[in-house]
């Protein structure tokens, strides 16, 4: 499929308020030409906010929206020329596969010679040329949202919106839909991707760099291997993966760390001593037994998750998550358990809102914009669930 006109996405301080409240707080963010951007957020955040003042189909009360070299805050929707696929598919019942295909095409009011090729290009690209005389209602789940992919892409479009297309699915036709949309984006690597999502694993799995967000606001943005192993805040830390987030302070020596009296050891730059932290280190970063930062606690729960047993073991009063292959003897609750980590897999955070020790529920934490230094350290860590 050939066409699309690449064009990039620039939010330039945009702002959107209904009735005076602000779902949508100064976004300052670029998704370069041919880039899958990811908007990661809970529920409320203002990621499916910012879709829709691309699409046009929200006003900013402040702030401009540009594709490409374009401004196109002021123009309606069919004049952006965009792609949209949402969480509903809607796809006219009525008609058939072709025909909704086609739909966007007539609108555009592309010559009727032109329609049937575009319409075949754009099936054949998602694998449906066989169902296009079907009716919606004849097509599974996967196959309908494929039919509302091709009909976005029919209209090559130089951006692409997707606003949780996969979230109506079921768990396997999730994960087919996430290896066909890495592929049309690797077919289309013209085309720029903006996709809304609450599933770290979408975003993970098919993101360029993610933009993590959290009350209306941009809390974090980078590629998704940096925004796991080097987080910024603890917001990003418990969304992106889970992560075990400990408070502690500062010791006077380089990269020392107090927790609850246990003297622990990062491989990190400068901290102040004395100073409040927050210490993340992975699940699966942390093994069973004696090593560099042991911890010692009571073992409250075991799951088995078939190729490892998480551990959460209670010590100084925080739990502590460990993601160790199956064992095929494993402590019993209550029993004392030692837990170690390396300094180079754990990264020091600023400390801010939170449940220190603890994975943050959906929404808990809000550390502000996405202006937090850096952090000290981190390690290489891949992600887990």
């Amino acid at each position: 499929m050939s066409g699309a006109a690449a064009s990039g996405i620039r939010f330039d301080e945009v702002t959107v308020a209904y009735d005076g409240n602000v779902v949508l707080d100064r976004l300052d963010l670029t998704v370069e030409p041919g880039e899958v951007m990811a908007l990661l957020g809970p529920s409320g955040s203002g990621k499916t906010t910012a879709l829709r003042a691309v699409a046009g189909f929200v006003r900013p009360a402040s702030g401009r929206v540009y594709l490409g070299d374009r401004d196109v805050t002021d123009l309606p929707p069919h004049r952006r020329g965009i792609g949209m696929v949402v969480q509903q598919y809607a796809l006219f019942p009525h008609m058939r596969v072709r025909e909704n295909v086609a739909f966007g095409l007539k609108a555009r009011k592309t010559a009727r010679a032109e329609i049937a090729g575009r319409v075949a290009d754009a099936l054949e690209l998602v694998g449906m040329s066989a169902y296009a005389d079907r009716h919606p209602r004849e097509l599974s789940g996967g196959q309908q949202q494929r039919v509302a992919i091709a009909r976005a892409l029919a209209v090559r479009p130089g951006v692409l919106l997707l606003d949780e297309p996969l979230s109506a699915l079921d768990a396997r036709l999730r994960s087919g839909m996430l290896a066909e949309l890495a592929r049309l984006h690797r077919e289309l690597p013209d085309v720029s991707i903006l996709y809304v999502t609450h599933d770290q694993v979408e975003a993970l799995t098919l993101a360029d760099r993610i933009a993590v967000m959290d009350s209306a606001r941009l809390q974090d943005c980078d590629t998704p291997q940096e925004l796991y192993r080097r987080p910024r805040t603890e917001f990003t830390a418990s969304f992106v993966g889970n992560a075990n987030l400990l408070p502690v302070t500062a010791g006077k020596r380089p990269g020392s760390v107090d927790f609850a009296g246990h003297p622990l050891t990062v491989d990190a730059g400068e901290a102040v001593a004395g100073a409040a932290a927050i210490l993340c280190v992975r699940p699966h970063l942390v093994g069973l037994g004696a090593g560099p930062n042991t911890l010692t606690g009571k073992l409250a729960e075991i799951q088995w998750r078939g190729s490892t047993h998480r551990l959460y073991v209670d010590t100084a009063g925080h739990r502590v998550m460990a993601d160790v292959r199956e064992l095929r003897e494993a402590p019993a609750l209550g029993d004392t358990v030692t837990l170690h980590f390396a300094p180079e897999d754990a990264v020091l955070l600023p400390a801010g809102a939170g449940d220190g020790g603890r994975v943050l529920p959906e929404g808990a934490a809000d550390a502000g914009r996405a202006t937090t230094p850096p952090v000290l350290a981190s390690s290489a860590g891949g992600p887990h669930a």
